[in-house]
């Protein structure tokens, strides 16, 4: 890889996040380090929720970069990161974007990867800036579900009301899944290809492209987080700072990332 990214395969580990946060925490991080474990064994989802599978039915990795941003210049990096997720799968599977859209897969915001509406893969972002003269280190953090969507969903807790899909459901009959690692490679060179483009754009310059792939575009939506009323409304796309807008009767409201709960409203 040319952007001079270290790359640490490990057997197992609690959380690969929680490895690059421990490092960035104690000022260790010089360039960009992918960590791929094999097992994780206290992996995370969203809200800080476990998320654990069998070893050969997902790809759990995280990747430490850092920004020449502020933070506040980083918004919509996990909309950004899905974008340049579908390009690393569509370049392991040897198709191009149009033919993952063709098979259903979508975005979900913020950080969903969605397989005919069934969680695919998912996105936890991590890190911050030490102080205002250092790089941002942002730990991207990414799960996909390889195979045994059947085992996966089994394997959750009941709290964990969605739906699992798994990679191998994009393939025909005719092609066999990639190596595990040779997908974590393709996926990151498209991350090689976005993060500095991110950097130096912003995310408005992906706004359009982010809102073809919408799981949600036009649908009715109830936004739910912690301690907060549920917003309800249409959900019309994302701005160019990447928050999401919601059409409600007289007035338009934008929903920023974080500790909330996008679903379609039954």
């Amino acid at each position: 890889m040319s952007w001079n990214c270290i790359l640490e395969r490990v057997t197992e580990t609690r959380s690969t996040n929680d490895d690059l946060l421990a490092r960035w925490r104690a000022g260790e991080l010089r360039s960009p380090v992918a960590r791929i474990a094999q097992r994780q064994t206290a992996g995370k989802g969203r809200a800080g929720r476990s998320w654990l599978a069998n070893p050969d039915d997902s790809l759990c990795f995280s990747l430490a970069y850092p920004f020449q941003n502020s933070p506040a210049g980083l918004s919509g990096l996990s909309l950004l990161v899905g974008l340049a997720s579908l390009v690393g799968i569509a370049n392991a599977l040897g198709t191009e974007t149009r033919y993952l859209y063709d098979q259903g897969l979508r975005l979900k915001w913020p950080n969903d990867l969605l397989l005919n509406n069934a969680k695919l893969g998912g996105i936890l972002i991590e890190g911050g800036q030490a102080k205002p003269t250092d790089p941002t280190w942002m730990i991207i953090g990414v799960g996909l579900n390889l195979r045994n969507a059947t085992a996966i969903q089994n394997s959750l807790d009941q709290q964990a009301s969605l739906n699992i899909a798994s990679f191998d459901q994009l393939l025909t009959s005719t092609k066999s899944l990639p190596d595990a690692e040779f997908i974590w490679l393709k996926l990151l060179e498209a991350f090689e290809r976005y993060l500095p483009e991110f950097d130096q754009r912003g995310f408005a310059s992906y706004q359009n492209q982010w809102m073809e792939w919408d799981a949600f575009k036009d649908i009715e939506v109830c936004i739910s987080g912690t301690g907060k009323d549920p917003i309800f409304g249409i959900a019309t796309g994302v701005d160019a700072n990447g928050a999401l807008l919601i059409q409600q009767e007289n007035k338009t409201v934008a929903v920023h990332a974080g500790d909330v709960s996008l679903r379609a409203r039954s």
